[in-house]
């Protein structure tokens, strides 16, 4: 047995803890649907990225004339080709289980032949009405290039159009981004009833081609195809960044595709049609499926009534923030964490908010990676800037599938009148780092943000994440160092507190990892917790390997992918690791050290994989308020704890449930939930209410009396 699990077989294993919510009966109806897309939509992005990129190697180490890489990577394509089909027919599965449950509860996913005869003449005027006018059929003739013109990620409709002379094919684009890819149908009893886009348009065939092709008969074959989504950032003198990157863009739309999805009904000759058309290789994925392709949309499958999705979640109050006249009074009191989505991310929008227009703020810096698409963060970054205020923003514009929208946001703040950077062409700027800088008195005040998430609204909804407010000096001056490194990287700053990759942080955990070794091999106290979403680099497994053979105890909780194979003896039967997939997305990274009884706790933007540490700015700051530290420990062991949605990671990756070591008898601990009552209660305590007017009290004790 190889000592690491290849990452993008992880991957899988992962994805699959996603497709087990969806087929979990306790998880309310609507959304295990919705979970389905988020399986499908992963699993596209998937092939997109780490299939192309190890196409890509059985191709390049072949052209280099190395052999053995190049046979290694192929064995290695074949197998995340074989298990993503088997989980593909997983899938199969699960959507077969969900729509028979939706039937049991009265509602109903009708294909074309399904629906009464009234329904059919309602979706044909509904057709001719609202859809029609968004197809746009291509004729597919000997010269047509398919690669060119089919775009990744959209489902086609293939029809065949046979008649005693010959048959004709075209393709037709389901049109999912102008209009809904589910209608409801007008109920003939009290059932609540739906259809695909994809079945509308089969329903009004004839009305598309009647009259222009001799046929007798029209069938339609659902088709979907994955694009590699890497592309060269190439320079180019006379363009501006945005220019180039706005050029190698471009090339995802011609990349080869990775990935041909069909309908399983589809006849053999028209299968191989097409892969002839697409230029598929034996290194391409051919996978018969459903009926349906594009998955990812029941992402955003119609509410129908409460009972079938998860209750709202009150925000917990932030006593720190909610207690103070201004953030910076709040902060300036002692340092304040806020953990997404308990919390509302508004908090942190309020506090920009207020900068933008305090006369006593002088700047602010701050990086993006991805934001929301109505950003307020953008909105209060402009207003400060029209309020004469220093504004320096770095746009990451590398972000994976978010470039175009950073473009975007770059060139709006360049017009607004504010700095942007764009870091360095070979680091992606991915730390989440906010500066604000105040004139108090004849003092200069710095009040920073280190986060492990997005500045982004509509994220801070679904994952969770940390945030650290402080005007601690040694660590806001250090704050501002990684903006001064960003701005002029030749420089190298030096830092005492924060992680910072590619310049400590490599370094700084190895030795918090050795010195946890030496402690152990000496008799002292000896562990290490980890919440991480992957955990991937060689290097680290490795001195956690070491680590384990010396005998420190190593617990961690990992999202995603873990190379790394725990409770194998002789290797890592220190190592216990599970990971916690539920309503939320995990999404922090902490790292604590025993560092004999007196830990070390620090968060993190950065994964422990070798392109966090070594590609990538990122950065860790330690949290040194003792009640922050101890907030964050209950936290941790509260996860540690969880037998309601932990899956064990085990040395085979096989995502059993985790369950109590008190048996079946120990209570239930479903921590996403137990993490709010905790934060509740906790805040709540802190929380100063306002006091009652004294006519009021004066009535009540009147009306007590009588």
């Amino acid at each position: 047995m190889s000592k690491l699990v290849p990452k993008e077989l992880s991957w899988l294993s992962f994805n699959a803890r996603v497709l087990q919510e969806a087929a979990d009966e306790s998880v309310p109806l609507i959304e295990r649907v919705r979970f389905l897309g988020i399986y499908s939509n992963n699993q596209d992005e998937f092939f997109k990225v780490r299939v192309a990129d190890l196409k890509r190697q059985v191709i390049i180490n072949k052209d280099q004339g190395d052999h053995d890489k190049s046979v290694e990577a192929a064995k290695l394509l074949k197998q995340v080709q074989n298990a993503a089909s088997e989980y593909q027919q997983v899938q199969n599965k699960v959507y077969r289980e969900l729509m028979a449950e939706l039937g049991r509860h009265n509602i109903f996913l009708k294909n074309d032949s399904e629906v009464t005869g009234l329904q059919k003449d309602w979706v044909r005027r509904y057709f001719k009405r609202h859809v029609q006018k968004h197809i746009n059929p291509v004729i597919i003739s000997e010269n047509i290039d398919l690669v060119s013109f089919l775009r990744d990620q959209y489902t086609y409709l293939l029809i065949c159009m046979s008649s005693k002379k010959e048959n004709n094919y075209a393709l037709i684009e389901i049109p999912s981004d102008v209009l809904p890819r589910f209608l409801r149908l007008p109920s003939e009893d009290n059932t609540t009833t739906f259809m695909f886009l994809d079945d509308v348009i089969r329903i009004g065939l004839d009305d598309i081609f009647c009259g222009f092709f001799d046929y007798s008969k029209i069938e339609a074959y659902s088709i979907k195809m994955n694009r590699d989504a890497e592309y060269d950032l190439f320079s180019s003198a006379d363009k501006s960044l945005i220019e180039n990157m706005t050029d190698a863009l471009k090339q995802r739309l011609d990349a080869m595709p990775v990935r041909f999805a069909y309908d399983r009904d589809m006849p053999k000759e028209i299968v191989e049609f097409m892969a002839g058309k697409l230029h598929m290789t034996e290194m391409d994925s051919m996978m018969p499926g459903n009926r349906y392709h594009n998955f990812k949309d029941f992402l955003s499958f119609p509410s129908i009534s409460d009972e079938y999705e998860y209750e709202p979640m009150q925000s917990v109050p932030c006593a720190a923030f909610d207690n103070a006249q201004t953030p910076f009074e709040a902060i300036s009191k002692g340092d304040v964490l806020l953990y997404y989505p308990y919390y509302s991310f508004e908090y942190f929008t309020e506090v920009l908010r207020q900068a933008s227009y305090d006369p006593k703020v002088s700047s602010i810096k701050i990086n993006i990676y991805r934001v929301a698409s109505n950003s307020r963060v953008i909105d209060s970054l402009i207003h400060a800037a029209n309020n004469g205020k220093r504004v320096t923003v770095v746009v990451e514009l590398k972000a994976r599938f978010d470039e175009a929208n950073n473009i975007k946001w770059a060139s709006r703040l360049t017009d607004a009148g504010v700095k942007v950077l764009f870091g360095l062409p070979t680091l992606k700027i991915h730390s989440k780092l906010c500066l604000i800088t105040r004139r108090e008195g004849d003092e200069v005040v710095r009040y920073a943000h280190i986060g492990t998430g997005n500045f982004n609204e509509k994220s801070a909804k679904i994952y969770t994440d940390f945030a650290l407010f402080t005007k601690n000096p040694e660590i806001t001056a250090e704050v501002d160092s990684v903006f001064e490194f960003i701005e002029y990287p030749y420089t190298r700053p030096r830092f005492k507190h924060l992680l910072v990759s590619p310049l400590n942080a490599r370094k700084r955990i190895y030795s918090m990892i050795d010195r946890e070794i030496e402690h152990a091999k000496t008799g002292f106290p000896a562990y290490i917790n980890l919440k991480i979403n992957n955990l991937v680099d060689s290097g680290l497994i490795e001195r956690l390997y070491e680590a384990s053979q010396a005998g420190v105890k190593i617990r961690a909780v990992v999202r995603g992918m873990c190379s790394l194979r725990p409770g194998v003896k002789g290797l890592s039967e220190n190592i216990y690791i599970t990971s916690i997939v539920d309503r939320f997305l995990e999404h922090p990274r902490v790292m604590v050290f025993c560092n004999n009884n007196d830990p070390e706790l620090y968060i993190s933007s950065a994964d422990w994989m070798t392109r966090n540490l070594d590609y990538r700015i990122e950065v860790g700051a330690p949290v040194l308020d003792p009640k922050l530290r101890e907030r964050i420990h209950t936290i941790f062991r509260i996860q540690c704890n969880d037998n309601q949605k932990a899956r064990i990671i085990d040395a085979d990756q096989k995502n059993e449930y985790a369950v109590s070591d008190s048996g079946a008898d120990a209570p239930a601990v479903r921590s996403q939930f137990d993490i709010h009552e905790y934060l509740m209660n906790l805040e709540n305590k802190m929380l100063k209410l306002p006091k009652e007017p004294k006519e009021g009290k004066e009535k009540d004790k009147k009306s007590s009396k009588k």
